[in-house]
């Protein structure tokens, strides 16, 4: 049997289908937060890779196909109208999940190869509009998500090139705030012995750290606190045409990269962690998980 998860999220729009393992930043979110729509050129540019993983799935036979839409959908007012033409373009109805859904999803893939004696976990998944928090040892025993990400911080808070200091500083006192309210309804977050960190923010820190990206050396590996706070100043104060040579970088991701470090410093100080442990796996394979429990 052949499974196969699309996540399609406010950032980028991700595929994994056997070996197949895709991610497309679509920039799906633009500007949500402060029109409330989905943009028409957005919605193209999201489609047309939709159009793209729907030719991959039907090549490589999938089974069982689950398609999920995060964030920018729950936001936008023209959110059903999105999730019908992304049908017709994937040829599977996206779900619309909440945020309980979603980091209940990306915990299932980020713990699935940890050794349960480490746990309990804290893992959390910094989106481009959301922030998931999920607390558990082998399941998901609470989840907390927040409306603040890569891409909304940026848009609210960052406007300059680089980013003035006071700009900073709103976005990451935006971030605390929000982090502060996961610590004030999952109280059970600050007895966690490990922190997990997922999605394109904390991957993407990790590969600036190396100095490179290489997916193996990138999935768990062990981000400390300093290393965090040393890649967060160097790229927030570097202009975005240099953001964009840095090695490691995605340079697609160079403009929200600094909004999404924002949420990520903010999550090291509040838990006073000394590390991070980075996980490629993610909502996708959470996703996958999902599909292989479900008996013929």
């Amino acid at each position: 049997m052949t499974v196969a998860a699309v996540d399609i999220g406010t950032n980028s729009t991700r595929l994994l289908v056997g070996d197949d393992r895709r991610t497309t930043i679509t920039r799906l979110g633009q500007g949500v937060d402060r029109t409330g729509r989905l943009d028409p050129a957005a919605v193209e540019r999201t489609l047309t890779v939709l159009r793209e993983y729907g030719d991959a799935l039907r090549a490589a036979g999938a089974d069982r196909v689950r398609a999920v839409a995060t964030s920018a959908v729950r936001d936008a007012t023209n959110g059903d109208e999105f999730l019908d033409a992304a049908e017709a373009a994937l040829g599977v109805r996206p779900e619309l999940l909440s945020g309980e859904e979603e980091g209940r999803l990306s915990f299932l893939g980020a713990t699935a190869e940890l050794d349960p004696a480490d746990g309990p976990f804290l893992v959390f998944d910094i989106g481009g509009g959301s922030t998931e928090f999920v607390v558990g040892t082998t399941e998901p025993e609470g989840v907390v998500s927040v409306d603040t990400g890569a891409v909304r911080l940026t848009e609210q808070w960052l406007h300059s090139d680089p980013p003035t200091a006071e700009e900073l500083s709103m976005a990451v006192s935006v971030a605390r705030t929000h982090v502060e309210e996961v610590g004030r309804l999952l109280p059970a977050a600050k007895q966690a012995k490990r922190l997990v960190g997922l999605a394109g923010t904390v991957t993407s820190a990790a590969a600036v750290e190396l100095g490179y990206y290489d997916r193996g050396k990138v999935h768990h590996f062990h981000l400390t606190r300093a290393a965090a706070e040393d890649v967060f100043r160097t790229l927030a104060t570097e202009a975005l045409a240099d953001r964009r040579e840095n090695p490691g970088l995605d340079p697609a991701r160079a403009d929200v990269i600094v909004g999404g470090c924002c949420v990520l410093v903010a999550v090291l100080r509040h838990f006073d962690a000394a590390e991070v442990l980075v996980s490629e796996a993610d909502i996708l394979d959470g996703i996958v998980r999902s599909l292989r429990s479900i008996k013929p």
